[in-house]
């Protein structure tokens, strides 16, 4: 432990900063350092890390409950290419007009889809209704 006075002059010696590292111990803690240079090789860090990061982007598909089975296997591929990238696909099945009293029919379509899928994805969130569509979530199985 050193008074403040004699930090600051070694400090000052070697033509360096005083640096409060930890101002919340008791007592505060400090370090003798090139604060410019200790700044710059934060930045760095931070850089390197937003390089490394992943974006997981959130795709969408959508369908209908009279969606027809070729239509719905090209759809199905677009989401298997999707969960390759290593992004999550959002399923929505909207339903028009009379469409919507059918529930049974457009859960039927999302299940299959669901079964389709199973080998490769997690379902993140089951099928959930919400006003006039069906959406469910789906992510990329993890890698092992």
């Amino acid at each position: 432990m050193l008074p403040i006075s004699q930090a600051l002059e070694l400090a000052e010696q070697q033509q360096l900063d005083l640096v409060e590292v930890s101002p919340t111990a008791v007592p505060p803690v400090c370090r003798i350092m090139d604060y410019g240079k200790f700044k710059y090789q934060q930045s760095k860090k931070l850089q390197e890390a937003k390089k490394k990061q992943v974006h997981v982007l959130l795709k969408e598909i959508k369908l209908r409950p009279k969606t027809d089975s070729h239509d719905l296997e090209f759809k199905i591929n677009n989401v298997k290419r999707f969960l390759e990238e290593g992004n999550k696909a959002k399923i929505t099945l909207v339903f028009r007009g009379r469409e919507i009293t059918h529930m049974d029919v457009g859960r039927a379509v999302i299940e299959k889809v669901a079964k389709e899928l199973q080998d490769v994805c997690v379902i993140e969130n089951q099928p959930r209704v919400e006003g006039r569509n069906m959406y469910m979530i789906v992510a990329p199985k993890p890698k092992k």
